[in-house]
Protein backbone atom coordinates (compact mmCIF):
# COMPACT_ATOMS: atom_id res chain seq x y z
CA UNK A 1 0.00 0.00 0.00
CA UNK A 2 1.57 2.92 -0.62
CA UNK A 3 2.07 5.43 2.20
CA UNK A 4 1.29 8.88 -0.32
CA UNK A 5 -2.10 8.60 -2.29
CA UNK A 6 -1.59 11.21 -5.73
CA UNK A 7 -4.58 12.98 -5.74
CA UNK A 8 -7.54 11.25 -8.63
CA UNK A 9 -7.23 14.80 -10.57
CA UNK A 10 -3.53 15.17 -10.99
CA UNK A 11 -2.41 10.98 -10.88
CA UNK A 12 -1.57 10.60 -14.68
CA UNK A 13 1.07 12.93 -14.15
CA UNK A 14 4.63 11.28 -14.62
CA UNK A 15 5.99 12.43 -11.32
CA UNK A 16 3.64 9.86 -9.52
CA UNK A 17 5.07 6.95 -10.56
CA UNK A 18 8.66 8.02 -11.62
CA UNK A 19 9.34 10.09 -8.96
CA UNK A 20 7.33 9.75 -5.58
CA UNK A 21 7.95 6.28 -4.66
CA UNK A 22 12.06 7.30 -3.68
CA UNK A 23 10.10 9.70 -1.90
CA UNK A 24 8.02 7.57 -0.28
CA UNK A 25 10.66 5.47 0.82
CA UNK A 26 12.81 8.47 2.42
CA UNK A 27 9.70 9.68 4.52
CA UNK A 28 8.21 6.24 5.50
CA UNK A 29 11.35 5.61 7.56
CA UNK A 30 9.93 8.13 10.35
CA UNK A 31 6.54 8.58 8.91
CA UNK A 32 5.73 10.31 12.26
CA UNK A 33 8.61 13.34 11.33
CA UNK A 34 7.64 15.27 8.81
CA UNK A 35 5.16 18.27 8.34
CA UNK A 36 2.52 18.13 7.14
CA UNK A 37 1.01 14.65 8.06
CA UNK A 38 0.53 11.68 5.09
CA UNK A 39 -3.14 12.80 4.66
CA UNK A 40 -2.74 16.71 4.17
CA UNK A 41 0.62 16.60 1.87
CA UNK A 42 -1.76 16.45 -1.66
CA UNK A 43 -4.20 18.67 0.14
CA UNK A 44 -3.82 21.74 -1.97
CA UNK A 45 -3.95 19.35 -5.66
CA UNK A 46 -6.79 17.83 -3.95
CA UNK A 47 -8.56 20.72 -3.36
CA UNK A 48 -7.88 22.28 -6.89
CA UNK A 49 -8.30 19.94 -9.55
CA UNK A 50 -6.58 20.92 -13.60
CA UNK A 51 -9.61 22.14 -14.68
CA UNK A 52 -11.22 24.32 -11.85
CA UNK A 53 -7.79 26.20 -11.21
CA UNK A 54 -7.92 29.81 -11.88
CA UNK A 55 -4.99 31.21 -9.73
CA UNK A 56 -1.89 29.50 -8.76
CA UNK A 57 0.43 30.95 -5.44
CA UNK A 58 3.76 29.51 -5.91
CA UNK A 59 5.13 28.90 -1.55
CA UNK A 60 8.32 27.12 -0.97
CA UNK A 61 7.96 24.56 1.36
CA UNK A 62 5.56 24.26 4.54
CA UNK A 63 5.71 25.89 7.88
CA UNK A 64 8.54 23.94 9.54
CA UNK A 65 6.31 24.87 13.07
CA UNK A 66 4.22 21.70 14.22
CA UNK A 67 0.53 22.54 14.01
CA UNK A 68 0.73 25.19 11.35
CA UNK A 69 1.18 23.27 7.88
CA UNK A 70 -2.06 21.79 6.71
CA UNK A 71 -0.92 21.09 3.23
CA UNK A 72 -1.81 24.41 1.57
CA UNK A 73 0.88 27.06 0.97
CA UNK A 74 0.82 30.02 3.33
CA UNK A 75 -2.09 28.53 5.25
CA UNK A 76 -2.62 27.69 8.53
CA UNK A 77 -4.87 25.83 10.69
CA UNK A 78 -7.76 28.09 12.01
CA UNK A 79 -6.92 28.46 15.16
CA UNK A 80 -3.38 29.36 15.02
CA UNK A 81 -2.19 32.10 16.62
CA UNK A 82 -0.07 34.32 16.03
CA UNK A 83 -0.18 34.08 12.44
CA UNK A 84 2.99 33.32 10.78
CA UNK A 85 4.74 36.16 9.68
CA UNK A 86 4.84 35.79 5.65
CA UNK A 87 0.97 35.35 6.10
CA UNK A 88 0.87 38.43 8.29
CA UNK A 89 2.26 40.44 5.82
CA UNK A 90 -0.07 38.55 2.88
CA UNK A 91 -2.81 40.19 4.90
CA UNK A 92 -1.23 43.58 5.27
CA UNK A 93 -1.51 43.64 1.63
CA UNK A 94 -4.58 42.46 1.21
CA UNK A 95 -6.13 44.98 4.06
CA UNK A 96 -4.37 47.59 2.21
CA UNK A 97 -5.04 46.62 -1.82
CA UNK A 98 -8.98 45.57 -0.95
CA UNK A 99 -9.45 47.05 2.62
CA UNK A 100 -10.43 43.79 4.33
CA UNK A 101 -8.52 40.49 5.41
CA UNK A 102 -9.80 37.05 6.46
CA UNK A 103 -10.45 36.04 9.88
CA UNK A 104 -7.79 33.34 10.46
CA UNK A 105 -5.36 31.62 8.43
CA UNK A 106 -6.83 28.87 6.88
CA UNK A 107 -7.18 30.04 3.52
CA UNK A 108 -9.06 26.60 2.37
CA UNK A 109 -11.89 28.84 0.75
CA UNK A 110 -9.40 30.74 -1.77
CA UNK A 111 -8.68 26.85 -2.82
CA UNK A 112 -12.29 25.84 -3.35
CA UNK A 113 -12.77 28.82 -5.34
CA UNK A 114 -9.72 27.33 -7.67
CA UNK A 115 -6.45 29.04 -6.21
CA UNK A 116 -3.56 26.44 -5.75
CA UNK A 117 -2.16 26.89 -2.89
CA UNK A 118 1.17 25.14 -4.07
CA UNK A 119 4.69 25.04 -2.11
CA UNK A 120 7.47 23.62 -4.45
CA UNK A 121 8.73 21.18 -1.79
CA UNK A 122 5.54 19.34 0.12
CA UNK A 123 7.21 17.93 2.91
CA UNK A 124 9.46 19.38 5.82
CA UNK A 125 11.16 18.39 8.74
CA UNK A 126 9.97 19.82 11.98
CA UNK A 127 12.57 22.85 12.96
CA UNK A 128 14.04 23.13 9.78
CA UNK A 129 12.97 25.00 7.11
CA UNK A 130 13.94 23.69 3.76
CA UNK A 131 14.81 20.41 4.81
CA UNK A 132 13.00 18.45 1.67
CA UNK A 133 13.73 20.79 -0.67
CA UNK A 134 16.01 18.80 -2.41
CA UNK A 135 13.81 15.13 -2.41
CA UNK A 136 12.24 15.34 -5.52
CA UNK A 137 9.56 17.84 -5.04
CA UNK A 138 10.06 20.39 -7.85
CA UNK A 139 9.69 17.94 -10.49
CA UNK A 140 6.11 17.72 -9.48
CA UNK A 141 5.50 21.57 -9.08
CA UNK A 142 7.58 21.90 -13.07
CA UNK A 143 4.85 18.88 -14.14
CA UNK A 144 2.42 20.53 -12.00
CA UNK A 145 2.89 24.00 -13.99
CA UNK A 146 3.47 22.29 -17.69
CA UNK A 147 -0.37 20.74 -17.52
CA UNK A 148 -1.30 24.50 -16.52
CA UNK A 149 0.14 25.90 -19.12
CA UNK A 150 -2.38 24.93 -21.17
CA UNK A 151 -5.10 27.81 -21.04
CA UNK A 152 -4.86 31.47 -19.59
CA UNK A 153 -4.47 31.28 -15.89
CA UNK A 154 -2.95 33.77 -13.35
CA UNK A 155 0.27 32.72 -11.81
CA UNK A 156 1.62 34.55 -8.34
CA UNK A 157 5.38 34.13 -8.35
CA UNK A 158 6.29 35.85 -4.91
CA UNK A 159 10.60 35.84 -4.90
CA UNK A 160 13.39 34.78 -6.67
CA UNK A 161 12.76 30.73 -5.98
CA UNK A 162 9.24 30.96 -6.98
CA UNK A 163 10.31 33.27 -9.90
CA UNK A 164 12.43 30.44 -11.07
CA UNK A 165 9.86 28.41 -12.52
CA UNK A 166 8.23 30.80 -14.77
CA UNK A 167 10.29 29.09 -17.46
CA UNK A 168 7.77 26.49 -17.45
CA UNK A 169 4.58 29.13 -18.44
CA UNK A 170 4.53 30.14 -21.91
CA UNK A 171 1.12 30.32 -22.83
CA UNK A 172 0.55 34.14 -24.33
CA UNK A 173 -2.28 34.97 -22.30
CA UNK A 174 -1.22 34.20 -18.38
CA UNK A 175 -1.35 36.26 -16.14
CA UNK A 176 2.29 36.72 -14.03
CA UNK A 177 3.34 38.60 -11.25
CA UNK A 178 6.29 38.34 -9.90
CA UNK A 179 7.03 40.64 -7.07
CA UNK A 180 9.60 40.11 -3.53
CA UNK A 181 8.46 37.44 -1.24
CA UNK A 182 6.11 38.24 1.45
CA UNK A 183 8.35 37.21 4.10
CA UNK A 184 9.93 39.70 6.98
CA UNK A 185 13.50 40.01 5.17
CA UNK A 186 12.03 41.29 1.58
CA UNK A 187 8.01 41.95 2.07
CA UNK A 188 9.78 45.86 1.74
CA UNK A 189 11.57 45.28 -1.41
CA UNK A 190 8.46 45.28 -3.80
CA UNK A 191 6.11 42.72 -1.89
CA UNK A 192 4.48 45.77 -0.35
CA UNK A 193 2.35 48.01 -2.89
CA UNK A 194 2.06 45.25 -5.28
CA UNK A 195 -1.54 44.46 -4.97
CA UNK A 196 -1.94 41.34 -6.45
CA UNK A 197 -5.23 40.28 -5.21
CA UNK A 198 -6.82 43.58 -6.88
CA UNK A 199 -4.99 43.01 -10.35
CA UNK A 200 -6.20 39.02 -10.48
CA UNK A 201 -9.43 40.10 -9.86
CA UNK A 202 -9.34 42.58 -12.73
CA UNK A 203 -7.88 40.21 -14.88
CA UNK A 204 -10.30 37.31 -14.32
CA UNK A 205 -13.17 40.20 -14.24
CA UNK A 206 -12.06 41.42 -17.89
CA UNK A 207 -12.01 38.21 -19.34
CA UNK A 208 -15.18 37.46 -18.29
CA UNK A 209 -15.06 35.34 -14.90
CA UNK A 210 -15.94 35.27 -11.47
CA UNK A 211 -13.23 37.31 -8.90
CA UNK A 212 -12.20 35.57 -6.36
CA UNK A 213 -13.04 36.23 -2.64
CA UNK A 214 -10.05 36.92 -1.02
CA UNK A 215 -11.42 38.42 2.18
CA UNK A 216 -14.39 36.80 3.86
CA UNK A 217 -14.74 33.10 4.09
CA UNK A 218 -18.87 32.90 4.77
CA UNK A 219 -19.65 34.74 1.61
CA UNK A 220 -20.86 32.76 -0.96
Amino acid sequence: MPYLTPPATWQELPFFVQELPAIEAHLAQNAQNHLPPAHQVFAALSACPPETTRVVILGQDPYPKPGHAHGLAFSVEPDVRPLPRSLTNIYKELQDDLGACPPDGDLHFWANQGVLLLNTALTVLPGQAGAHAKLGWSTLTEQVLTKLDDSPRAFVLWGNHAQGFAKHLTHPDHLILRSAHPSPLSARKGFFGSRPFSRINDWLKARGDTPINWTTPEAP
